[in-house]
């Protein structure tokens, strides 16, 4: 005699926000569902704290812009016309949000540069990650920011010129400038 067997399935219902299409989240979100909101953020605060990071190069400065720009997203979402992704319209948002903490922190001091005035061959040197990423966090906060946004995060300069609130041309001479500045912190290195 067999008995019959039930097949257990590990996975949420239909209804629960880890199930929600894009669009059906973001509604969830408009109508405070905590679990619709906790959903939001652990789709995206992986990805949101990176950039984050990128542009304020400290871990506690990115992790306060982290939650801090979470906190508008989530205030904010009326205003989401859906012309784009919910992700690049939270990206939008929090990036700003990591731009302004910056702004509001006290500037460092650069440390003077006495490096030898060769060429650096980026074709055939292999540049440590760690060590670049810590030459981008030496970047003064504009060079960085548009750096970042431009050459990591891959926006075009028309979107970060909106996005800054400064023309093309300031964008583009921020990213020359900043790899300019990237050459002599890496040229000792290589």
């Amino acid at each position: 005699m067999m008995i019959g067997t039930k097949k257990i399935i590990n996975s949420p219902p239909d209804n629960t926000p880890a199930r929600m299409t894009e669009t059906e989240l973001v509604e969830a979100c408009r109508r405070q569902d905590r679990r619709a909101q906790k959903e939001l953020y652990d789709r995206y605060s992986r990805a949101m704290y990176t950039a984050c990071y990128r542009i304020c190069g400290d871990f506690d400065l990115a992790n306060d812009a982290l939650q801090e720009g979470f906190l508008k997203v989530f205030q904010k979402l009326d205003t989401f016309r859906g012309d784009s992704t919910v992700g690049a319209w939270m990206k939008v948002v929090i990036v700003r949000t990591a731009l302004n903490k910056l702004r509001r922190q006290k500037p460092t001091q650069e440390l003077p540069l006495n490096y030898a005035d060769q060429e650096v061959d980026w074709g055939t040197t292999a540049l440590d990650i760690e060590y670049l990423e810590k030459a981008i966090n030496k970047l003064p906060d504009g060079y960085r920011a548009v750096f970042v946004l431009i050459e990591i995060e891959g926006y075009k300069h028309q979107e970060v010129a909106d996005m800054l609130n400064f023309s093309v041309g300031t964008s583009k001479s921020q990213l020359f400038y900043a790899k300019k500045k990237l050459r002599e912190y890496l040229r000792h290195y290589v």
